[in-house]
């Protein structure tokens, strides 16, 4: 019998081309599994074939665990007190084996060995076609759609397939057997039983890929594609840079008579494309990437990562776009929040934020309106600045003498050292289980505690627009932090 096994395996490594190891490996699962079905409990049987002679020995083992840890499952780990009873050296995370009877090869139900045989041939043939393939370094997978699968589409290059999940579709797009499709390649998830590449043609990288693949100077390194932002099937934005004064980004992107953009635009089903010149000033970035509107003036808030953008009423709908389709792409490319507003509304935002400053210089520097807007008009927006620009740029100020000057340095320092006492006061006040809140930056609790925001379930309350207001975070960190905070409701429901 051991004979005719060691034919077996080499019959089955040269008619399916791979290695007698693989095969070893697949007859030992199928008797180490024909074993355990002798046990009651879910024991771990290893089995160890020779392989020259074809001779196999059959073991129980059981895994050493931590003592503190306990046994999970008792028909298969061990403490390590006891194990070392046993085996003196033994550590944790190694295995203890006891050899057992071997059940012979004959006794084992053909049709189960022969599936197991063949279900780790498949396997080990599917690695090597899938090591193949990742091995060409190829980013677009290119095929034909085979079939559907839970609402995915199978896609076929080869032996070789792919997944294209209906999330990273182009929407609207209707792909049928037998079509041609191509897609970038996101990942390679080996647990996905038939088709372990996933797909996507929807991501902002499938579209920098199809433009390196139509615009040579790319791959040659004179453009480069610094980001990108689509709304698939509908509209996108590019930003290029080029390395070399004599390339045009912009023209040679769109290619003669827009050959170029447009072969991309045809494959991503009508997806139009506006290519942006990028520009390391982040507001000369921002008035490029919304285009076609034209920009009057632009504020940027480093704090905030935001910028207040003023368009006259003529761009006012350009600059938003249909939906907000525009501004939302051009603060996806960008990377910046963009505020749009009119004139009137600018004019009406500075006003406000005078009024606020105005409050606080006569508040906590306990000087009258006239002083305060002098300082207002001078560029003065905190108290900080007031406390420690340098001295000299303050005495430039005609309407004021040294002396006051520095009577208005020593009152706002004065001011941000009773305020960070109350501060730090106010923090205290947060309970623990807020501080312990996974993901809950320590930077934000001053912020929270001043609005009154002290343990978890007062953050859970929040509404997203809330939170972003108080903490200037992104509208999905806001709602990120307030799931999470919301966990512990709904723990005991599970």
């Amino acid at each position: 019998m051991n004979r005719e096994m060691l034919m077996l395996v080499d019959a089955i490594s040269r008619e399916k081309n791979v290695e007698r190891d693989i095969v070893f490996g697949a007859v030992e699962s199928a008797l180490a599994q024909a074993t355990k079905k002798l046990y009651e409990g879910d024991v771990d049987i290893r089995v160890a074939m020779d392989r020259d002679t074809g001779d196999y020995e059959t073991f129980r083992r059981w895994l050493v665990v931590p003592d503190e840890a306990g046994l999970q499952n008792p028909d298969a780990e061990e403490l390590l007190m006891d194990a070392r009873e046993r085996v003196a050296d033994v550590e944790e995370g190694e295995y203890i084996e006891e050899g057992i009877e071997s059940l012979p090869i004959g006794r084992i139900g053909a049709m189960a060995a022969k599936q197991v045989i063949l279900q780790k041939i498949r396997d080990a043939e599917r690695e090597m076609l899938l090591n193949d393939f990742m091995a060409r370094g190829e980013k677009i997978f290119v095929g034909t759609v085979k079939r559907m699968d839970k609402g995915d589409i199978i896609v076929e290059a080869g032996r070789v397939e792919g997944r294209l999940r209906r999330g990273e579709m182009i929407p609207k797009e209707n792909l049928r057997n037998g079509d041609r499709v191509r897609a970038m390649i996101m990942d390679v998830d080996l647990t996905l039983r038939g088709a372990p590449i996933i797909l996507s043609r929807s991501a902002p990288e499938y579209m920098v890929e199809l433009f390196r693949h139509e615009v040579p100077e790319i791959e040659q390194g004179l453009l480069e594609i610094k980001s990108c932002a689509r709304d698939p099937g509908s509209r996108a934005k590019i930003a290029v840079l080029s390395h070399d004064k004599r390339v045009d980004p912009i023209g040679t992107c769109v290619g003669v008579r827009g050959t170029r953009v447009n072969a991309v635009t045809t494959e991503l089903a009508g997806e139009r494309v506006d290519i942006v010149l990028w520009s390391e000033d982040p507001a000369q970035f921002v008035i490029g990437a919304l285009a076609p509107a034209n920009v009057s003036s632009i504020v940027v808030d480093e704090e905030k990562h935001a910028m207040d953008v003023v368009v006259d009423e003529e761009n006012l709908a350009i600059a938003i776009g249909r939906g907000g389709q525009n501004v939302r792409l051009a603060s996806d490319l960008t990377g910046w929040k963009i505020n749009i507003m009119d004139a009137a509304e600018s004019a009406q935002k500075q006003a406000d934020e005078s009024h606020s400053i105005r409050a606080l210089f006569m508040d906590k520097l306990d000087v009258d309106q006239e002083v305060a807007d002098i300082l207002i008009e001078e560029g003065f927006t905190s108290l900080e600045e007031v406390a420690y620009v340098p001295l000299q740029e303050m005495l430039e100020i005609e309407s004021f003498d040294e002396d006051t000057v520095n009577e208005l340095r020593s009152r706002a320092k004065d001011a941000l050292l009773t305020m960070e006492i109350a501060r730090e006061e106010s923090v205290e006040e947060v309970s623990q289980d807020l501080r312990d809140l996974e993901g809950l930056d320590v930077e934000l609790l001053p912020k929270l505690a001043e609005n009154g925001v002290h343990t978890r379930d007062d953050l859970a309350d929040l509404a997203v627009d809330e939170l972003t207001a108080i903490t200037g975070q992104s509208e999905e960190e806001a709602k990120t932090l307030i799931l999470k905070a919301r966990e512990h409701w709904f723990a005991g429901l599970e």
